[in-house]
Parts: structure tokens; C-alpha cells; sequence
């Protein structure tokens, strides 16, 4: 990969305590250093598409989210990328597997902030180097055709990587947030909303109603200038079930009264279950309990789960940061395993075919 962008000089800011700044390359700087081809923009392109008719109940694939909790090492992350192309042609009749791509991580106090923040691992905080490390792996990985996923925690970063991307979270933290929402507006891309952190879903239904209008909001340009943003609205949204402090919400019951409550609201019923987080108690072996669970209950005819999220990476379980790191396991979230990931997509694709063989012979 090319090397990283060398940072603008840096300046002192008066003012009552004083403050070292650096200059970041603007995102349209950055974005014509590393551009993408004419083939890839009409593939991301086609991407957004697939998402936006599964949303829409035009194509009847399941929609997985999948891959790492977050991204810290681009060699064990393009390993998984190549191994999920190969699952994603055997697959692609009954489900879109789109990855992962994590370069952000919401911290409830103090931690390692992602890839884009610190790509050294080590506190120094090389932005300028960890915006290009992050797009540059993202290329990388359309370039093997996968369509791109990433959760977007600060507005100012997004812009540097939204060409790129083909599904965009909005996490349990900043749903609620009317920056996210705003900026959720603006963009032309597919958006789940996350429940809140107490497992309820009417903060998510008012971020996507909010999504959906148009908006004039405070915000920086292209080039890095402060600017007013006029939005379009957004109406490709939709809600993603990550359980509460109250417990996992994937269950039948806790779907049927999600689907209530959209329905009350206005909002269209189109529900992804992320399978980790309280919905898997923060265990991520039993991720595949509630991924199944979830199928099932599509596969009795609840079309409006309409996908699925995996927390997974090449080895199961997480680890500190640290001076000697197992290769392609996480650093932030415990994931499953490559060879657990691998075995239960390819059992619910037997599933669905099965269905949908069993549904056309009747």
C-alpha cells in the first residue's frame, strides 16, 4: 500500500490553555491521492443498489453485515477479506455478505479509538496516517469486489471514506445524536440506526424519521472549509436490533413488538439483528445461537428481518493491545472465528435454498 500522506505543519493555537494542532489533508486532498477507478465508483454503485433493494423487499437475499469489531492490523484484515470473497461468490444466491470495515471505535472512557485514530497501536495518534492507512484498505478491498461497511463516529472523518462505502451504523451511542442524523441525511447510502443503549427502539424510529427529511446544518466541505450543508434526505434506513441493558431484543416477542412500534411511527418495518453486543450477552460464541434463532424466524415467514451483523474474525476471542499480539484475533470486541463464520453462513445458504425449493414445490 502507498505510504502515508505527509501532514500539513503544525501550529500552536492561543488561547487559554495552549493547544498543538496538525493540519490534516482535507478529504478531497485525500481522495484524489487515492482515488477510485471508474470501474470501482460503478461497483460501489451497484452495491448500494443490492442493499437498497433487499431493504426495499425487491430482492429477497439476506443482508449480512460481516467481519472484525474493528480493524487494527491491514494484513490479518485482507486475509479475511479474500476468505470472505471466496464465501460471498458460494453464497450469493441466497445472501449479500458485505464486510466490515471498522476504523472508528466508540470509547465509554478511555481506549484505543480505531485504526483512522492511532494506526501504531501505540497512543501517538497519527491521524493524517491512519485516514490514508484506512482508505487505502478499504480500496483494497472493493478491488476483490466485496461491497463495504463501516460505522461512522465522527462526521468530519465520513467524508474521507463515503465513496467508499455501500452500508453505513450509526451506533447505539450516537443515534440519538442530531449531527448523526443530519449528516445520516445526507448521505447517499443505506443507514441502520442502532436501539438505543437501554434496548429500546424509539430513539432509533425518531433518527430515521429525522433522516429521512432534509436538512440545512453546520458542517465542513469538501476542501476543509467551514460550510452550510443542505442534505436531500435519506430514505434508505433502517433499524438494527442490538439488544439493551435490559437484555437480547431478537427474540420473537421483542420483534413483534418492534414491528409495532414502527408501525405506530410510521416507520418502515425492516429490521437487521446485530448478533453480537447484549445480544449474545457479549459472548461471541453465541453468536450463532442467535443468528439462528433470527433465521428461523425469517424462514417462517418474517420478512421484515431483513439481515443479520457478525462480529468475526480469523481467530475467535479478543486480546490487550500489547507488545506481543496473536495475528487475526481482535483487539476491542470478542469475535468469532473464521471457521465458525465460514460454516454458518454456508449452513443457513443450505437452509434458505432448501426453503426456497420446498416454497416453490408447493
Amino acid at each position: 500500500m502507498n505510504s502515508s500522506i505527509a501532514a500539513l505543519p503544525v501550529c500552536t493555537l492561543s488561547c487559554a490553555n495552549e493547544t498543538l494542532t496538525q493540519r490534516l489533508p482535507s478529504s478531497l486532498e485525500l481522495k484524489q491521492q487515492l482515488p477510485l477507478s471508474p470501474f470501482l465508483t460503478e461497483q460501489v454503485s451497484a452495491h448500494r443498489q443490492a442493499v437498497r433493494a433487499i431493504l426495499d423487499g425487491k430482492d429477497s437475499r439476506l443482508l449480512v453485515i460481516v467481519g472484525p469489531c474493528s480493524i487494527h492490523d491491514p494484513e490479518s484484515a485482507m486475509e479475511y477479506a479474500r476468505n470472505l470473497k471466496k464465501l460471498a461468490n458460494e453464497v450469493r444466491d441466497q445472501m449479500l455478505l458485505v464486510i466490515r470495515a471498522y476504523v472508528e471505535k466508540p470509547r465509554t472512557t478511555i481506549g484505543w479509538k480505531g485504526l483512522a485514530y492511532d494506526p501504531r497501536l501505540d497512543g501517538s495518534d497519527d491521524m493524517a496516517a491512519g485516514l490514508t492507512l484506512s482508505r487505502e484498505l478499504m480500496r483494497e478491498m472493493l478491488r476483490l469486489g466485496l461491497p463495504v461497511a463501516t460505522e461512522v463516529l465522527q462526521p468530519m472523518a465520513g467524508g474521507y471514506f463515503d465513496d467508499l462505502l455501500s452500508w453505513v451504523a450509526i451506533g447505539a451511542r450516537t443515534t440519538e445524536s442530531q449531527i448523526h442524523r443530519e449528516m445520516a441525511s445526507g448521505l447517499g447510502i443505506p443507514v441502520g440506526f442502532k436501539n438505543g443503549t437501554d434496548g429500546g427502539v424509539a430513539i432509533a424510529c425518531d433518527a430515521m424519521r429525522s433522516a429521512a427529511h432534509p436538512h440545512r446544518h453546520f458542517g465542513v466541505d469538501s476542501q476543509g472549509h467551514p460550510a452550510i450543508i443542505q442534505t436531500q434526505g435519506n430514505p434508505d434506513t433502517h433499524l438494527v436490533l442490538r439488544g439493551g441493558h435490559r437484555g437480547p431484543n431478537y427474540d420473537r416477542q421483542s420483534v413483534a413488538q418492534v414491528k409495532d412500534d414502527l408501525a405506530k411511527t410510521k416507520v418502515a418495518t425492516r429490521i437487521m439483528v446485530d448478533c453480537s453486543h447484549a445480544n449474545s450477552g457479549k459472548d461471541p460464541l453465541r453468536q450463532p445461537a442467535v443468528f439462528n434463532d433470527v433465521l428461523e424466524q425469517r424462514l417462517q415467514g418474517d420478512t421484515s428481518l431483513i439481515g443479520m451483523m457478525l462480529e468475526s474474525h480469523l481467530f475467535e476471542g479478543c486480546q490487550p493491545l500489547g507488545p506481543s499480539m496473536r495475528y487475526g484475533v481482535s483487539v476491542t470486541d470478542g469475535c468469532l472465528g473464521w471457521n465458525g463464520t465460514d460454516q454458518l453462513l454456508r449452513d443457513a445458504a443450505h437452509r434458505l435454498r432448501e426453503h426456497h425449493r420446498n416454497f416453490a414445490g408447493k
